[in-house]
């Protein structure tokens, strides 16, 4: 957070402030004046190569006035993220107030609430402690949540214990209102169970039972919904616990009264509903109990994600080898990792050869090979061979601790879709109870004899069916399995609005170089005259070509000691400029270059002219190799295309959208690769700049754009985009300024996105549908709109099954996106 205060050994408060702006020890001075002068500061020290000014407080500090202090003197105090862990919400309605209690405090700028996280992200300048209290004075607690402890046993432990205390209290609620739902609503449903309950327990005595009963649930398991309930709507803030507190205390309430107090009723209103305060109790804690489960469900990406992080390390120290915590090994150290044991940190093997499974990471199955100079990520798990690893990240800097953060970042954004239901959902609870109030007064007026029973149950029936909980759920559910389902499937969503967005998009613009090429020149052709060795001319020409820095000369040195050829020994190197290379090899004359150097030696290179032809219609720019005074061979070197492309732009025309190339490679090579690939559309030889330029026309052309790309001259594009996707093999720069990120460096990966988002979404708005449908549906039912026509009420009851019902079939239906299976999804095949 931007403001931090903690107290020091004598108890004084010290605020810890980021300052930005400052150049010189002058800023410094003016910063120290400026809060120095703010009521309350006792001592200021600012630290110009830290960039922060440490304020000892000697009395009561406003920290809002120490940042208009910094800023009133010209520098800035940036604006920091909190995160809250917020107790209490049940419902829609709640996230609302939240959000608004705060977003009231002075020096916030942005407040997201989730509930299905129980987060809440709070963008600005406003201290922790102003953030708890505005919390706390809405109705409920919060408390920070560290970042680095998100998902440790005590957060564990207190969902395990919530989940316990909702089951204890729905087996209780059961208990003691199944005798009071049999003597009721038995005595009207099996025939003689009245007649029974007269002649042996008599009506009098039953009804007393019944009071007992339910001053029991009403007091034990339901006590939760009046704690909450009642103070939301003295603070007339009511939530879905004041609907189920007024619903259940009026129908008890009058149940009372016709059971101690009869005469004080209407002639002909004298009944008795406590099996609908009590029934309803033990509904709505079973709807609460299957929610808690499935929310602890929709997190399991996260817990997974958490699971493949290593407990021990076998680090060397003094050396020998020890096991400490993986928290505890620090960077630059060296680990071991053996035979099937999980890379505990991220890190570059120093000896050993092994293969390392990384499709935790990428979403690819096939295990990587890994020798001395190779990254390893922790997570990953090692296969046959030992591994000796530097530790080049530690702790929340590995790629899997990042990822964590990645996924839970998304989990706890908002859709643009989610705007819509907050506005919504926020006066839903009292329209609710103005629907119930005038519902009452309608029957009591003109409904039939009893008017005041038909009024007060219908009443009831109105509060306890309208809970909005399926609505507040409804969007995060679905967005916390989905962007779980793309971490497992190498698909980061670095937002969570990247995934509405991604849906709609109708072209998707893809650079060359490293995204639908393998990003670095590697031998593709080698063909030979008659008469000669490829191995030998293989071996000559790369020795030639070792003594070069050219990309082109390195990839064919590479291809050579790839294949274990040794280089024969080279003399009389010598450069020949804008024609190629010569040189002496074990006393043979050879000469590497283009064709116009082996016209200027008297060659004829028509004998390869089909060939030339072909790697020309294919972007190459052939060379030719002259060994002893004759014409051997012809080579192109090329960045070749990775082999997952042409499937992933199959899939991306089957989704009907338009695929386009921008590259600020030239024409030729680029128009080639394009019509081996069906692209649609060629955007070549453009700086950064015109790669921006490019996306903006393709956007005003044809709608909303998705870019691809991985290196850093990507990075303009990426953001101009609507949504920028990166390679996760690609620069961090590329990596930062987009939305989603493909781990694996295969392009199937953005097919699989754009499916998820289009599966996602899908899901949001089958959830939304059915919140809103049901609610719209059944409130006048419930009100009894259907009476006058049929003679049908609904029962409080009934209600109260049918609201939990709705909140576990949203749940449930976000669930099923953990089944996703995209067509290029290799993990899922």
């Amino acid at each position: 957070m931007s403001l931090t205060s903690t107290m020091n050994e004598r108890g004084t408060a010290t605020i810890s402030l980021p300052i930005e702006g400052m150049t010189c020890a002058s800023c410094v001075g003016r910063v120290e004046a400026a809060l120095a002068k703010v009521p309350g500061v006792g001592r200021v020290s600012v630290n110009l190569a830290t960039e922060r000014a440490e304020i000892r407080a000697a009395g009561s500090v406003d920290r809002i006035a120490l940042v208009k202090a910094v800023e009133k003197v010209g520098y800035d105090v940036p604006a920091g993220t909190v995160e809250l862990a917020v107790e209490g919400m049940t419902c829609a309605s709640c996230v609302g107030r939240v959000e608004r209690a705060l977003a009231a405090v002075p020096g916030v700028a942005q407040a997201t609430v989730n509930l299905a996280t129980e987060r809440a992200t709070v963008r600005g300048v406003a201290s922790v402690e102003t953030l708890v209290a505005a919390i706390d004075k809405a109705g409920y607690s919060a408390r920070p949540v560290d970042a680095a402890a998100r998902t440790d046993e005590e957060a564990a432990e207190k969902k395990d214990a919530e989940q316990a205390a909702l089951k204890r209290d729905l087996i209780l609620a059961s208990i003691l209102a199944l005798p009071v739902f049999a003597a009721e609503m038995g005595s009207h449903l099996i025939p003689g169970v009245h007649e029974w309950i007269m002649a042996n327990i008599g009506m009098q005595a039953s009804w007393y039972l019944q009071f007992v009963l339910t001053a029991l649930v009403l007091a034990v398991p339901g006590r939760r919904f009046y704690q909450k309930g009642i103070p939301t709507l003295l603070r007339l803030a009511p939530d879905m616990n004041s609907l189920v507190a007024v619903g259940t205390a009026a129908a008890f309430g009058y149940s009372v009264v016709a059971t101690f107090a009869p005469n004080m009723l209407p002639a002909g209103t004298v009944n008795v509903y406590y099996e609908a305060a009590a029934v309803i109790v033990a509904l709505i804690l079973l709807g609460r109990y299957l929610e808690a489960l499935a929310k602890g469900r929709t997190s399991e990406a996260i817990k997974r994600l958490v699971g493949l992080q290593a407990r021990h390390a076998h680090v060397l120290r003094d050396g020998r080898v020890v096991d400490i915590l993986v928290a505890e090994v620090a960077l630059d150290e060296l680990v071991e990792v053996r035979p099937g044991e999980r890379v505990p940190v991220d890190g570059e093997v120093t000896e050993g050869r092994s293969y390392v499974d990384e499709s935790m990471i990428t979403g690819e199955p096939v295990p990587v090979e890994k020798i001395a100079g190779s990254s390893v990520v922790g997570g990953t798990v090692n296969q046959q061979g030992s591994l000796r690893m530097r530790a080049t990240a530690v702790g929340a800097q590995t790629m899997l601790a990042q990822i964590i953060r990645l996924v839970e970042q998304a989990q706890g954004s908002k859709l643009p879709i989610q705007a819509v239901v907050d506005k919504v959902t926020l006066w839903f609870v009292p329209a609710v109870m103005l629907a119930a109030a005038l519902t009452f007064a309608a029957w009591f007026a003109f409904g039939p004899s009893p008017a005041l029973s038909f009024a007060i149950v219908n009443a009831v029936a109105v509060l306890i069916i309208a809970c909005p909980c399926a609505m507040g759920l409804a969007t995060p559910t679905s967005i916390m399995v989905g962007t779980g389902r793309g971490a497992e499937m190498g698909v980061l969503f670095r937002k969570g609005e990247a995934l509405q967005l991604l849906k709609d998009a109708r072209v998707v613009a893809l650079d060359k170089t490293g995204t639908l090429t393998e990003g670095r020149p590697v031998l593709t052709d080698l063909e030979l005259a008659p008469g000669f060795d490829r191995t030998e001319v293989l071996a000559i020409v790369a020795a030639v070509e070792s003594r070069s820095e050219h990309p082109i000369a390195r990839a064919i040195v590479e291809s050579a000691t790839a294949g274990g050829i040794p280089l024969p020994t080279l003399a009389d190197f010598e450069s020949v400029t804008g024609m190629g290379v010569r040189a002496t090899v074990d006393g043979i004359e050879v000469q590497v270059g283009a064709d116009r150097y082996m016209r200027l030696l008297g060659m004829d290179v028509g004998v390869f002219a089909d060939t030339a032809e072909r790697l020309g219609s294919e972007g190459k720019s052939p060379l030719y190799a002259a060994i002893d005074g004759r014409l051997a061979a012809i080579i192109a070197v090329a960045d070749p295309i990775k082999a997952s492309t042409p499937a992933a732009i199959a899939a991306l025309h089957r989704l009907g959208l338009k695929v386009a190339m921008i590259t600020g490679d030239n024409q030729r090579t680029a128009q080639a690769i394009a019509r081996r690939l069906g692209i649609d559309d060629v955007v070549a030889e453009v700086l950064p700049e015109g790669k921006v330029e490019a996306v903006r026309r393709l956007k005003a052309a044809h709608g909303r754009v998705a870019f691809i790309g991985d290196g850093i001259n990507d990075a303009p594009a990426l953001a101009e985009a609507d949504v920028g996707m990166a390679i996760g093999t690609g620069t961090d720069v590329a990596v930062e300024s987009a939305d989603v990120v493909l781990m694996s460096g295969s392009l199937q990966g953005v097919p699989n996105a754009i499916a998820l988002s289009k599966a996602t979404i899908g899901n949001i708005k089958q959830n939304l549908f059915w919140a809103f449908a049901y609610n719209t549906a059944l409130i006048p039912v419930a009100a009894g709109a259907l009476y006058p026509a049929f003679g049908l009420l609904l029962s409080p009851v009934f209600a109260a099954g049918v609201m939990a019902l709705s909140s576990v079939f949203v749940l449930g239906n976000a669930l099923r996106l953990r089944q996703f299976k995209a067509s290029l999804d290799k993990k899922g095949e």
